[in-house]
Formats: C-alpha cells, sequence, structure tokens
C-alpha cells in the first residue's frame, strides 16, 4: 500500500480536476491511502469516496501563498506520502520549492495543456525542473510545446494520458428522450452539446459563429452549452446578437454531464487550444459523434473515429457539424461504437491507473 499526496491549484469544475478526483477514487479502491491538498477557490469537484481527505490551503494573495507553503509543509510532514503528485503550474511550482525542506521520496509534476501561462510561468517551470523527479502532460504535443517553449529539457517530462470511467460514460439510450423532455424539444430535433468553461481557451464565439451558420441553413437544431465563467454574458449577448438565442440553452454548471451526453446526437469541442480534451473522450465514451477543433491532444483522442477541424475556423466547423447531424443513423451508431472501443482501448481509467502506478513505483531521477 501507498500513501499518495495530490496538490492542485484548485478543485473548479475541469478537467484536470476532474482527473485528479477519478484518480484519487481509483487508487483508494486498489487498498492505497490517498489526500487532496488544494490552493484555492471553491471545491466543486469531489471524489466520490467520502474518505479521501480534502484539505484547502485557502490561498488568495501572495500573502497567502506564502502561509500555504508552511501549511502544506506541516501536512506533508504528518501525513509521510510515498508519492507527491502535484497538478496545475502553481500547484507544481510550490511543492517543488517545498522539497527543498521537506523529504518527498517520490514528486511527480502534472501539467495539463500545451501552455499553463506565460513565460514567466515556463521560466518558473525550467528554474526549478530539478526539484522533481520527473514531469508530465496529457498528451505528446502539450509534451512538445512544454519542450519547444523550454520550460524542460527533453526526456524530463513525458506523456500520460488521461483516464476516463467507462462505467460512468456509457450510452444510456433512455437519456435522449429525458433530455427532449427536459427542454421541451421535439424528438426528432438534432441537439448539439458543448462543456467547458466561458473562457478565452474553449473559443465559444467559434462554436456560435459556426452553430449560426447551420440554423441559417434550415437544419432544426439546439445547441446547448454545459459550464460557467467569466466570458458568459458576452457568449449570451453574441448569441443574441447572431439571431440564435432562441435555440441555445445556456444550462449552467450541471452533475449529470454523463446524462446529457448520452442524450445528444453530436458533441461539439470548439477550443482553440487544449492539453487533452478530456470531455471529448468522455463523449466518445458515451458513443456520441464528435466534432472537434484539432488542437492539443485532440487529434491523438480523436483518431478516426470523429471529426476534426483546425482551430478559429467556424466556416469549417460549421460544415463539419452539418455532416455529422445529417449522418445516416447506421452510420451515427457506428462511429459510436468506434468511439467507444478507441477510448476503452487506450483512455479507459484501468489503462491510466496501470501507467501511473507503474510510475510511482519505478526507479525515477533525482
Amino acid at each position: 500500500m501507498m500513501k499518495i499526496a495530490f496538490v492542485i491549484t484548485g478543485l473548479g469544475v475541469g478537467g484536470a480536476e476532474k482527473v485528479v478526483t477519478s484518480l484519487a477514487d481509483a487508487l483508494v479502491q486498489k487498498g492505497h491511502e490517498v489526500i487532496i491538498v488544494y490552493l484555492t477557490g471553491s471545491a466543486l469537484v469531489l471524489p466520490v469516496n467520502p474518505d479521501i481527505r480534502i484539505i484547502d490551503l485557502e490561498v488568495n494573495s501572495i500573502k497567502g501563498m506564502i502561509f500555504a507553503y508552511f501549511k502544506l509543509r506541516q501536512i506533508l510532514l504528518d501525513f509521510k506520502p510515498d508519492v507527491v503528485h502535484s497538478h496545475m503550474v502553481h500547484a507544481n511550482i510550490l511543492t517543488r520549492l517545498l522539497r527543498l525542506t521537506v523529504p518527498m521520496p517520490r514528486l511527480i509534476s502534472t501539467a495539463h495543456n500545451v501552455n499553463e501561462g506565460g513565460s514567466l510561468r515556463m521560466l518558473f517551470y525550467r528554474l526549478t525542473d530539478r526539484l522533481t523527479n520527473i514531469s508530465t502532460n496529457v498528451s505528446q504535443e502539450a509534451v512538445d510545446s512544454f519542450i519547444e517553449q523550454k520550460a524542460v529539457k527533453p526526456g524530463r517530462m513525458i506523456a500520460v494520458h488521461n483516464g476516463i470511467d467507462t462505467n460512468l460514460f456509457s450510452c444510456c439510450k433512455d437519456e435522449r428522450m429525458a433530455l427532449r423532455n427536459e427542454m421541451g424539444l421535439d424528438e426528432n430535433i438534432r441537439v448539439l452539446l458543448a462543456v467547458g468553461s466561458f473562457t478565452e481557451q474553449k473559443d465559444y464565439p467559434n462554436l456560435l459563429n459556426a452553430f449560426a451558420s447551420i440554423s441559417s441553413s434550415g437544419i432544426d437544431a439546439y445547441l446547448l452549452i454545459v459550464g460557467d465563467g467569466p466570458l458568459r454574458s458576452d457568449i449570451e449577448a453574441l448569441a443574441a446578437t447572431l439571431g440564435i438565442i432562441d435555440k441555445v440553452r445556456f444550462l449552467g454548471l450541471r452533475h449529470d454531464v454523463p446524462a446529457l451526453m448520452s442524450g445528444c446526437d453530436v458533441f461539439v469541442l470548439s477550443s482553440a487550444w487544449e492539453g487533452f480534451g478530456l470531455v471529448v473522450a468522455e463523449a466518445m465514451a458515451c458513443e456520441r459523434v464528435v466534432v472537434a477543433t484539432d488542437c492539443g491532444g485532440v487529434r491523438e483522442v480523436v483518431g478516426d473515429a470523429g471529426f476534426l477541424v483546425p482551430p478559429r475556423d467556424s466556416d469549417k466547423l460549421s460544415r463539419a457539424l452539418t455532416e455529422a447531424l445529417e449522418l445516416p443513423e447506421e452510420d451515427r451508431m457506428r462511429l459510436g461504437l468506434l468511439a467507444r472501443e478507441r477510448v476503452e482501448s487506450f483512455y479507459s481509467m484501468d489503462a491510466a491507473l496501470e501507467k501511473w502506478s507503474r510510475l510511482y513505483q519505478q526507479t525515477l531521477p533525482c
């Protein structure tokens, strides 16, 4: 049995947060002892297992980060973990600096994107690299990006793909009618679903412009968007300006995303950049037809089981969405099954857990 301390910047709604809490649950099921420490914000994404201790460092300023250093130091001295596994830039830098005063048999730093900030953050990564045993990222493209930005040297960061709980994310045919009943939509109406925070990264203007083109062509479809964030009011205003506000539903934060994915016809990701594209793999596990922008590790995830278009190109996104919406039912089902098989083979939680377990136990450089 190992003792593992996860340290993450926050537990808000996002891919990294879901990865950490799902991995924690899976490790506890295997008999390991796990704690999760987060730096700031509200804990909106939590593990299922109530025995996993969640600790808030309550950072809300630079001064708070100094207090967090000493608080986390005491937590690790008391817990005595075999592995400290940090996630996202602030937690990664903090735990690396903490290693100067706290014994850590093994420290693994995980980034979750092709870019975790500007050049200053990349400089901090480079200057503290020697303090971690190994760094990981969620796709090979993300690893290559960090090397290109000189945040790490070649060989000091490896790709470890995120894992999907394929029991939670699976197709339930009853959800199609349940979703339409909830939304008051006719069963013949096509439903597009997007899931993600309202930030520049997710590029919702790209999606809304593409959807406006679809609507003007006469296709009877609705767009559902799950998420929240600083740009939400701007995106809602854009939908009104484009004349599609009556066909776009802003659902806010939801805790039934697997059901929503099962209920939609097409899942769409319009991001300008990504690390892995966790929601894409989740939708694929639900046997959905996926249309996604070719950014970060999304190409690695989708393979030949969905549609890829260039980022920031609403015309090509519109054409791909139209093609996906007009697929015959037989082709839709075939593509959905292929997507599910791909996730089960390469991106299941079992596959990810096996990779992490090896990394936690194998000999690593100091």
